[in-house]
């Protein structure tokens, strides 16, 4: 099929590489000039394992092409992906500004029966709103043209974003029109049926993929409802392990305890200093202004970001417990994205943790195995180191703010070597405890307490 991708953040270029690999013809369009010449030359501007390989592949097959014209790359496709920005106003509203920008653009350039897919996240009734924009927006010559909407909600996660797409725990489709409808299982039966080549001998491959088939209004809430329920289920868990370090519990003990009760299950359930990234923070305060506009207040919603804004701050207060005053000590910060496999600093609690210990007085060095630039937000004092060693050298304090593999295997004799003190936050209960205690640390996780931690 002709497909047009709109767009080439993460889930843009994610998901037009991808179905360009399943024997599409994809042409992605952005209005970064800058970018779509370093796409067409094989770059790829974000940290997604596996990407750039497929982009490369799918360039010189021809099936995947890149273009600043949005108005040729419409005219020329059957299916429209729109995969632009949805940023929170501080109301926390989603500003749809890009999305209305592109429906306008649709408009003008209709030609044919389009289906006019919605792959960003936003707000409830919104497939409403671009059908309108774009009868608002259609030249008189191209009256009469036919097109429906489609909502089709991504659930890619970063760092896990191509395994995401291809083999996806359910494909969503909102729509009123059954031709819509079938043209949508028409183009995904590769990924439903999981019958491509990159699936072969692929130990993530499923048998089947569910498809969801729902009006469109039912389909957005499907987003927000499913980010909202996750972003709970990791503050609920964060609540839980700040009362386990009260009462000298254990959160991994409890937290594989519950987790061994089906209906409540392990994912999600890993205590730490809280979440970003780009789709939480927006997605559960965009949800919780809609509920509010409506008359429904989310008391759940707005607790779960209090909790997690607040628990960035359990390092800071953790960092006084070892050092006392602040002031003048040396501080080492491991990771900056907000999680592990990916390049993305959005609302990341390392710039939150990082600022404060410099605006405390402390000096910061912050080592990241692919962030190597100022990411925006980020205090210009803090030191970029060149490795973790040279990040805790001298060190009073280490804190591991990312969970990458590389902070997990670090030769923790030679860093009790070269730190000033031996002290060790472990913001994401990744690190061996009692391994570090035997070499000479003084350790502190998130709600560890005193039980063995063992998770057997």
């Amino acid at each position: 099929m002709k497909v047009c991708v709109i767009g080439t953040g993460y889930v843009g270029l994610v998901t037009g590489v991808c179905l360009s690999e399943i024997g599409n013809r994809v042409l992605c369009v952005d209005n970064d000039d800058r970018k779509v010449s370093q796409l067409r030359g094989g770059k790829v501007h974000i940290y997604e394992e596996g990407l750039e390989e497929l982009l490369a592949k799918n360039l010189e097959s021809g099936n995947l092409s890149f273009t600043d014209d949005i108005s040729a790359a419409i005219r020329e496709s059957e299916i429209i992906f729109i995969c632009v920005g949805t940023p929170p106003l501080p109301s926390g509203k989603p500003d749809l500004s890009a999305i209305d920008e592109v429906a306008r653009e649709i408009g003008k350039s209709l030609n044919g029966y389009k289906i006019i897919l919605n792959k960003s996240t936003v707000p409830i009734g919104t497939a409403k709103r671009i059908k309108k924009i774009i009868n608002e927006n259609t030249n008189p010559e191209n009256e009469g043209f036919d097109f429906d909407i489609v909502s089709n909600p991504e659930f890619l996660k970063e760092g896990e974003a191509v395994k995401d797409a291809f083999f996806p725990e359910r494909i969503v489709i909102g729509s009123g029109s059954q031709k819509a409808i079938d043209i949508m299982k028409k183009l995904y039966r590769p990924i439903i049926e999981q019958d491509f080549e990159y699936a072969k001998n692929n130990s993530h491959r499923k048998e089947k993929v569910p498809v969801v088939i729902t009006d469109s209004v039912s389909s957005e809430f499907i987003k927000y409802a499913s980010n909202a329920f996750l972003a709970t289920k990791i503050s609920f868990i964060n609540e839980i392990a700040n009362v386990c370090e009260r009462l000298g519990a254990n959160i991994l003990d409890v937290t594989y305890g519950m987790g061994l009760d089906a209906r409540i299950g392990p994912r999600f359930m890993q205590a730490g200093i809280g979440w970003g990234g780009s789709c939480f923070p927006k997605d559960v305060r965009a949800l919780s202004y809609t509920a509010e506009e409506y008359g429904s207040p989310a008391g759940i919603l707005n607790a779960v970001i209090q909790v997690n804004n607040q628990q960035r701050f359990k390092v800071i207060q953790k960092a006084m417990d070892f050092l006392g005053i602040i002031d003048d000590k040396i501080i080492g910060v491991l990771g900056l994205s907000f999680k592990p496999n990916t390049n993305d600093t959005r609302e990341a609690p390392s710039i939150t943790i990082i600022n404060k210990f410099l605006e405390l007085g402390a000096e910061v060095r912050v080592y990241d195995p692919v962030i190597k630039d100022y990411p925006e937000g980020l205090d210009p004092g803090a030191i970029m180191a060149v490795d973790p060693y040279g990040a805790l050298e001298r060190a009073d304090l280490m804190v591991l703010v990312t969970e990458w593999d590389e902070f997990i295997s670090l030769d923790f004799e030679r860093l009790k070597n070269i730190m000033s003190g031996p002290n060790i936050i472990d913001g994401r209960n990744v690190l061996d405890r009692e391994k570090l205690q035997e070499i000479g640390f003084n350790y502190s996780g998130i709600g560890t307490g005193t039980g063995t931690g063992t998770g057997s």
